[in-house]
């Protein structure tokens, strides 16, 4: 494709603004573009080179230029936008774009950089349920301090994220390191206003974030999610079966015991069981000596009792119904003796009243887990991230291509 220039804006100095009338010699450029029809366009623009007349200008020469195509310049705008928008909006890696479109890494690297900057928001939108959660970014990277004579954190496993849970904004923003004060002054940057549209935070049982909200937050109602208190019922439940087996069996577990055989069938919920699974597992472990069945069976009740109190969310219970289910699961628990259910009793006793605001409100924290599936899928098809802002870019790209009209959810 054979470019000539008709833009009359080209012929005007970039240095002082004056239009040329002299012309000092022909110049032949060959950018690279976009394909056209699925087929490679190879541009030749045969362009002029100009005299600068104003007297008081420091340029004494300049070729033609566009938008498109600036000076110096050997890709077209258009396509470096293309391969930019490729890993922000389309989901794929630098190396993928970079084949796509005949580029280089760190041409590709720039462009998405440049465009994740013009797409992002600078400032996220107010939110009113906000969730909290932490992923594990890589293996922690330290650097020696000579002025302090020790080792300081130059990257830390950890990010925490923050997730819109009422607005669909998606990631909302992320910080590296899971202490308190990192969440704290991420909240403080926001604003007083912004602060105060918040009403509820979903987290899971993490005393960092409890800690954090109670003073960045004051106001909101904190909301434990109900996965990771089923999770720790199901680990109970298996910690007890480990325990009574070694005592018991004088080693672990295996083919033959039965009730290394219901491991599986003992973490799932009775109320999405058969009968004919339900029933003859029960029978089983009746039918096992007493120092295993019976530990076994009593810890497995008890964990029926606490889903049995979680299954009140979302049918708005009177608190009544709420206290005899609650009651019940304490009293199993404090009746069978286990450390194992003392420890849980004492978990959910500490954690009740955000485990109540659940209850009353149904709000999960399954935005932020599904947010953090995203993350960790990104960093796998990155092999890793050595740069810990260029992860939290890609991530936060990844994760608001949904709100920002770049998903098709069909």
């Amino acid at each position: 494709m054979h470019l000539a220039t008709t833009d009359e804006r080209a012929r005007l100095c970039p240095e002082c603004g004056m239009r040329a009338h002299r012309m000092k010699e022909w110049v032949t450029t060959r950018p690279r573009d976009l394909p056209v029809a699925g087929r490679v366009c190879e541009l030749r623009w045969r362009k002029r080179r100009w005299y600068c007349d104003e007297t008081a200008c420091a340029r004494g020469t300049f070729t033609e230029q566009v938008p498109q195509i600036p000076a110096r310049s050997r890709l077209t705008a258009r396509l470096r936008r293309a391969s930019g928008a490729a890993v922000a909006d389309g989901g794929r890696t630098i190396v993928q774009s970079a084949r796509d479109h005949a580029l280089s890494w760190p041409v590709v690297a720039a462009a998405f950089t440049a465009h994740a900057l013009r797409v992002l928001p600078t400032e996220p939108e107010p939110v009113t349920v906000l969730g909290i959660d932490e992923v594990r970014r890589g293996r922690p990277r330290w650097t020696w301090n000579a002025t302090a004579q020790a080792w300081t954190t130059a990257a830390d496993r950890w990010h925490v994220g923050f997730v819109d849970l009422s607005a669909g904004q998606g990631l909302l923003g992320q910080v590296e390191g899971r202490t308190a004060r990192t969440v704290i002054d991420w909240l403080e940057a926001r604003g007083t206003a912004w602060k105060e549209q918040v009403a509820y935070v979903a987290i899971d049982m993490c005393t960092i974030f409890k800690a954090a909200v109670r003073a960045a937050l004051p106001h909101a109602t904190l909301v434990v999610d109900h996965f990771h208190l089923v999770q720790l019922a199901n680990a109970t439940v298996t910690e007890v079966r480990r325990r009574v087996t070694v005592q018991v069996r004088g080693r672990r577990g295996r083919k033959g015991n039965r009730e290394w055989e219901l491991r599986n069938r003992l973490t799932r919920s009775a109320a999405w069981m058969h009968g004919e699974h339900l029933d003859p597992m029960v029978d089983d472990l009746l039918g096992l000596p007493a120092r295993i069945g019976a530990p076994i069976l009593a810890a497995w009740n008890a964990k029926e009792d606490l889903l049995d109190v979680l299954a009140l969310a979302r049918t708005h219970p009177d608190r009544h119904v709420i206290a005899e289910r609650l009651f019940r699961f304490y009293d199993r628990c404090a009746a069978s003796g286990l450390p194992e259910l003392e420890r849980l009793a004492t978990t959910v006793q500490t954690w009740w009243p955000e485990i109540c605001a659940f209850i009353r409100t149904g709000i999960t924290n399954a935005g932020s887990e599904g947010t953090n599936r995203v993350i960790k899928t990104v960093g796998r098809d990155a092999y890793g991230f050595r740069n810990p802002e260029n992860q939290r870019l890609r991530t936060r790209c990844a994760t608001t291509r949904k709100s920002r009209g770049c998903l098709n959810p069909a």
